[in-house]
């Protein structure tokens, strides 16, 4: 089957960014030798910063580049000319607002996108990297529209579809009494990495998918208090903890209370079920395997479950091959292959937690979060981890 041609939209490709690790898939193949069928033809890059890669790779490749993304997704004829769209809003200076989020310009992307859908009649598939967007209102402006347009739509992080060690794929249906996600990082664009993990476990807990009642972004010198709480807890935290390849060496506790960048997420279901995730800047650090580590207490079960959401750094950051592969699924089926409701969801998980530190650890309540989705079957990575490159 020929390969379905693709534009790009980006914020800046530079080496190690999103649009680097994504697109080098479609220009050069997956680091085991497989190819994708997606064909890049066109991009856009918002920012051209020193380091820049697109213009030499351009010339190597042979897509081209545009000056505006209707241009780009119509190849200058005026009419829609390419079969998919992939959204990078990842890296690149912006600014951020008063809750420390940083406004990449997804929905402006996305806005742009949909016009010339409209003009030209005809939508195609669109990936969004990471969360829809900064704010609740711009992701759900950005989800109705794709409803309103009939386009497939997907976006999330690669943490959902990396290597999970072990491999862990909860039953569906199963009885969940409490979970807890491990994060650490920037704290809004790991954040979202960290609620994405424990998202795609919990979701397929007994009833599927409800939405969320309300969160709580606990402070760094409160941030032990709400989940030691909970009788379920201490045995559940010290399943992740025990996955945790790479850390600082001192007290756990000690550490965490004394960076400004730690915290814990406080995320109360509709259905009754609690989670917490906890950023632990200050005690985890950057290692082998990324350190996003789940855990959860199923119910009529002796031990909690655990895994490790196994992130490869540095090169070839072979978990990016896992999120293309979804994507080449996407615009090759016109499926999503993992509801984009879970994305949705998250997004507003996040901005709610942010607006909860900006107000020194305020409860907030959801009503607007009241999303319901089934899982789908699209799991972790079944493919070997390539090796790390030298």
């Amino acid at each position: 089957m020929p390969a379905k041609k693709v534009a790009a939209v980006v914020t800046e490709y530079r080496k190690w960014s999103h649009a680097d690790v994504i697109l080098r898939n479609l220009l050069g193949g997956y680091p085991d030798g497989t190819k994708p069928n997606l064909e890049l033809v066109a991009l856009v890059t918002d920012q051209v910063p020193k380091g820049d890669m697109s213009r030499d790779l351009a010339k190597k490749h042979g897509f081209k580049i545009y000056d505006t993304i209707a241009d780009a997704l119509t190849l200058g004829t005026g009419k829609l000319a390419v079969e998919g769209v992939l959204s990078i809003g990842e890296h690149g200076k912006y600014p951020e607002n008063a809750k420390g989020q940083i406004l990449y310009p997804r929905r402006k992307f996305f806005e742009e996108i949909c016009k010339v859908f409209e003009a030209s009649k005809k939508a195609v598939p669109v990936f969004n990297d990471k969360h829809l967007a900064a704010t609740w209102d711009d992701a759900k402006w950005m989800y109705d529209r794709a409803r309103k347009l009939f386009l497939p739509f997907l976006a999330g992080s690669s943490v959902p579809v990396t290597w999970r060690v072990p491999n862990l794929v909860l039953p569906k249906d199963c009885e969940i009494a409490g979970a807890v996600q491990l994060g650490y990082g920037p704290f809004e664009g790991y954040g979202f990495h960290a609620i994405e993990g424990l998202q795609c476990m919990v979701e397929r807990r007994k009833g599927g998918e409800t939405g969320v009642k309300a969160v709580t972004c606990h402070p760094p010198k409160s941030m032990w208090d709400a989940i030691d709480k909970q009788a379920w807890a201490k045995p559940v935290l010290e399943a992740a903890l025990k996955l945790v390849d790479s850390h600082a060496k001192g007290d756990m506790r000690d550490l965490t209370v004394k960076s400004k960048e730690t915290g814990t997420f406080e995320i109360e279901y509709r259905d009754g079920l609690r989670a917490y995730v906890l950023m632990l800047n200050g005690w985890i650090y950057e290692g082998a395997g990324g350190n996003f580590n789940f855990a959860c207490q199923r119910k009529g079960q002796d031990k909690p479950d655990a895994t490790q959401f196994f992130l490869q750094q540095p090169d070839p950051f072979g978990h990016f091959m896992e999120l293309t592969r979804a994507i080449d699924s996407l615009v090759n089926t016109g499926h999503a292959p993992y509801p984009v409701e879970r994305t949705l969801l998250t997004t507003g998980v996040l901005d709610a937690l942010m607006t909860s530190r900006h107000q020194s650890g305020k409860r907030i309540e959801t009503p607007h979060l009241d999303i319901a989705y089934k899982p789908t079957e699209w799991g972790p990575a079944k493919s070997a981890i390539p090796k790390v490159q030298k």
